[in-house]
């Protein structure tokens, strides 16, 4: 008679005449294993093994199992060379990989980058998974496709794979289930309606709006200055005045600032800005009489604090929640009176800048290195942008 045992069990059958104790598939590799007893099918060897077969399932809950089973083969009093039992461990889910892959980047990277991408937005990402486990690899990117734009969604994937292959070298799993994943994401190319200037009589017309506004006058100069001179919003915020020479002809873009606090600039490279009369005089208008080199160029009106990106473009330029009240941005209602043809976010003052210094026929190269891109890029992203391209007159 076979005793037939319930799922995950140990169990007791014969073959051949012969007893066998039957191990459960959810131990070890999966794989179904036996231990022979050499004992002959009677009722008085069956309780033999019954007896081992409680030990195991003891073992078992209390997580002692003895993996190369010799413990219960002697308790038979089996001493035959029979092939051992490997206890894997259960792999390693892609958050516990990512925490780890963590460790190994921590100091690869900027301390930035590290708090804001490998433990901010990568690991929330992986948090909201609706599986962990790397054998879902192709229902996670399913996922991310329905979650995330595409470039998004093509970033992540590119991560987990990053992640996965070092993993792999660190012999932490087999094999990577997730490279080539980021390839089956199509992300358009470089859109050129993304470099969106405003116009001058846009430009005139925010500046305006800034300056007669009841609540965010103070802003004023902060986004001239953007306008005047094509840096990046988090290189204005952190400008202080030990940046600026004495006379205010040259400005020295070193460093930048978003939420987590300074750091280097974008493209990691410090650069040199001449200032023209418009600039200079702005410089010098708004210089206190008691400077000193540490000090702010541009602060918060309120707190005197650097002034907060997402404060500024979420509430006062596009508009959202301010204490507990709605409002709706001073673009915003430039748009919706018709005063500015389509809404565009700070960081189009930059584009503002070059677009209007190639179509004045400024060098590329010369605008490349005020604004701390390569000529490269500004080739690449501002040419399809350009109005004042006509084909020049040759004299024959």
């Amino acid at each position: 008679m076979v005793l037939r045992a319930k799922k995950g069990s140990v169990s007791i059958n014969a073959k051949a005449g012969k007893l066998r104790i039957v191990l459960p598939r959810s131990i070890g590799d999966g794989q179904q294993h036996f231990i022979y007893t050499g004992f002959d099918d009677t009722p008085q060897n069956r309780r033999k093994a019954q007896m081992v077969v409680l030990q195991i399932e003891s073992d078992i809950e209390a997580e002692r199992l003895d993996g190369s089973l010799e413990k219960y083969r002697t308790a038979l009093g089996v001493f035959k060379n029979q092939q051992r039992l490997q206890i894997i461990p259960k792999a390693l889910n892609l958050k516990q990989l990512w925490a780890k892959y963590c460790e190994f980047k921590e100091h690869q990277v900027s301390a930035t980058s590290y708090i804001q991408d490998f433990l901010g937005r990568y690991a929330r990402a992986i948090d909201n998974l609706p599986s962990k486990e790397i054998s879902d690899a192709i229902a996670i990117r399913d996922h991310l496709l329905q979650t995330y734009p595409p470039y998004t969604c093509k970033r992540l994937l590119t991560q987990f794979n990053a992640c996965c292959k070092w993993a792999v070298k660190s012999k932490l799993i087999n094999s990577n289930p997730f490279e080539g994943l980021a390839g089956d994401v199509k992300v358009k190319r470089w859109d050129t309606d993304k470099i969106d200037p405003f116009t001058p009589a846009e430009r005139e017309v925010i500046i305006h709006a800034f300056e007669t506004h009841a609540l965010y006058s103070g802003y004023t100069d902060f986004v001239r200055f953007m306008f005047l001179t094509g840096c990046r919003i988090g290189e204005a915020i952190a400008l202080q005045w030990g940046h600026i020479n004495h006379q205010c002809t040259e400005i020295y873009f070193c460093e930048s600032h978003n939420r987590y606090g300074r750091k280097d600039t974008k493209t990691g490279v410090s650069r040199k800005f001449p200032c023209n009369a418009c600039l200079q005089n702005l410089l010098l208008s708004i210089r206190p009489g008691n400077y000193h080199k540490e000090m702010l160029v541009f602060s918060s009106p309120t707190a005197k604090k650097e002034i907060r990106v997402n404060g500024f473009t979420g509430v006062i330029w596009r508009g959202g929640m301010n204490h507990g009240h709605y409002y709706p941005g001073i673009i915003t209602q430039l748009v919706e009176t018709g005063q500015v043809s389509r809404y565009r976010p700070p960081y189009n003052c930059r584009h503002t800048f070059i677009t209007e210094c190639l179509e004045r026929g400024i060098p590329v190269q010369q605008v490349a290195r005020w604004v701390g891109n390569s000529p490269e890029v500004i080739f690449k992203h501002y040419a399809g942008v350009l109005t004042n391209i006509s084909v020049p007159e040759f004299l024959m």
